[in-house]
Formats: C-alpha cells, sequence, structure tokens
C-alpha cells in the first residue's frame, strides 16, 4: 500500500474512533440531559431594533405601566429578563446586576433606568415588590426607587416583548422551571437595543461605556457569548452541572479540525516529495 494511501487508511480509522465514541458519549449525555430542544435557547441578537413597548406590565405595586413610559428624560435602559421564583440562575443573574451597578457612579433613576420584568405569566406584583424591597435595600441609593422597575404581565405581553430582543425561552415541564439564557440588554433612550452583555456578572467599565454609548444611539459590540442555562440540574448528582453535550460537540468539532490539518500537511509534503523525485 503507497504511503500516501495508509494514511488516508489511518486517518480514516482515526474518525470512526472518534466518531464512535462522540456518538456513545452523546448518547450517554442525551439520556442524562432533559430531552427539549436547546436549540429554544439563547439570545437571537436584534443590534440597532426596537424593543416592542406597547403593551401593560404591572408595577410592583399593582398600577399598570406600558414600557414605553418609561422611556423619557433621555437615559439609557438595563433591560433584565428574570423570573423572580427561578431557584438558581435569576438570583445569579440579579446579583452580578447589582453588583456592577453599586460600582458605577451613575444612579438608578437619574442617569438610567433599569427594568426587571418576569417571563413567568404566573407570577404577580407581590413577588415584585418583594423583590424590589431587598434589591433597592441592598442598592442603597435614594433614586432607584424611581429608577430600579420591577415587573410582571400576562403571557401575550410577555412573548411579544421577549420576541422583539430575541430572548428565547421555554417552560420545561419536567421540572417544572424554565429554561432561558443569562443576560442583560441595554437600551437606548428611545428603546432601540444597542447592547447585549452575557453571563451572570458584567465588569462595572463595561456597563457604563455601554450606558455611555445608548444615550447617544450608539451601537455596541458583543464579546464571547455565556450562555448558562436555567434548569441545568442533574438528578442523579444532585447538583447544577454545565451543559457537557454543548462541550463535548465543540471538542468533537476541534479534534475533526485538527486531523483534517494534520492530513493536509501529510498530503501537501507527499505530493511535494513526488514531485520533487520527478523532477
Amino acid at each position: 500500500m503507497p504511503t500516501l494511501n495508509k494514511r488516508f487508511y489511518l486517518f480514516f480509522v482515526l474518525c470512526l474512533i472518534v466518531q464512535s465514541n462522540n456518538s456513545s458519549y452523546a448518547q450517554s449525555m442525551a439520556n442524562k440531559l432533559v430531552q427539549n430542544n436547546l436549540n429554544a435557547i439563547g439570545f437571537d441578537e436584534r443590534l440597532g431594533e426596537y424593543i416592542f413597548s406597547d403593551d401593560n406590565f404591572a408595577l410592583s405595586s399593582g398600577d399598570s405601566i406600558k414600557i414605553k413610559n418609561i422611556f423619557h428624560n433621555n437615559k439609557p435602559i438595563i433591560l433584565n429578563p428574570v423570573y423572580y421564583e427561578c431557584p438558581m440562575l435569576c438570583g445569579l443573574v440579579l446579583n452580578g446586576l447589582l453588583k456592577s451597578v453599586s460600582a458605577i457612579d451613575w444612579n438608578p433613576g437619574e442617569e438610567y433606568n433599569i427594568i426587571t420584568f418576569s417571563i413567568n405569566p404566573n407570577e404577580k406584583h407581590d413577588l415584585a415588590k418583594s423583590n424590589k424591597l431587598g434589591y433597592l435595600d441592598s442598592l442603597n441609593r435614594k433614586s432607584a426607587e424611581n429608577g430600579w422597575y420591577f415587573l410582571t404581565g400576562n403571557e401575550n405581553a410577555i412573548k411579544k416583548l421577549t420576541a422583539s430582543f430575541g430572548f428565547r425561552y421555554f417552560f420545561d415541564e419536567r421540572i417544572n422551571q424554565f429554561n432561558h439564557p443569562a443576560g442583560i440588554v441595554v437600551l437606548s433612550p428611545d428603546g432601540k437595543i444597542t447592547r447585549y452583555l452575557y453571563g451572570i456578572e458584567y465588569e462595572s467599565i463595561q456597563l457604563k461605556k455601554a450606558l455611555s454609548e445608548a444615550v447617544e444611539g450608539k451601537i455596541g459590540t458583543t464579546a464571547d457569548k455565556l450562555i448558562l442555562y436555567c434548569y441545568s440540574y442533574n438528578p442523579d448528582l444532585n447538583s447544577y452541572t454545565p451543559v457537557a453535550l454543548n462541550i463535548m460537540k465543540l471538542g468533537g468539532v476541534i479534534i475533526m479540525l485538527g486531523l483534517g490539518l494534520f492530513l493536509g500537511v501529510l498530503w501537501f509534503k507527499e505530493k511535494y516529495s513526488s514531485t520533487k523525485s520527478k523532477s
């Protein structure tokens, strides 16, 4: 068998081994992970577009308000989708936002506003009120009383609002929780989407820069996405775990690319040696 054919054969065998291992491991992990379509979770960035703001939501007081009525006095807005009875992720997002807001010299209600709203239509204003009292007490800035809104709404209003900024989530009946990504959205004073910030912590310098740019309606760039899943609970381990299936897929792609590059180098060397010997 010619040398190059041997290498092709070796590469083919390696591919089969990798694919076999990945397939068996993927099947094993898939059996343990929730069977819902994970593609239904995430952010579809709509930078430069405007959020839908015509529906009524309930304030923590129980009064009604339209999102567009919060757009005033040339103040940018931080949009913070959560649900108040979330067992883990939403609290981390809110705490991360609180930490970042506490570290900048701009104040909610003065230089910008925050809209925290529930994606769970079954949650009512009393839950929003208790959350508002807790976070405002921790922030301890007087202006935040009229600048950090905690809202609830009906299903139709929530779905239209979340769809307008590309927030994809679903309710997982198996564990009775909402499955959703982690992040906040920065808006210009008239509701234009200018920046997405992902994860559960937001650098204070980055947040203030995003708010400053939003005042002028500037569209920011997005760093690497950090998408966390709220329901990634492993009942076998009795703990929250990373989404191993996505990590495994990425690893498999990297391995295949590496093997392809390796084969390409061998093929080039083989061709070069053959041409040289003929000359």
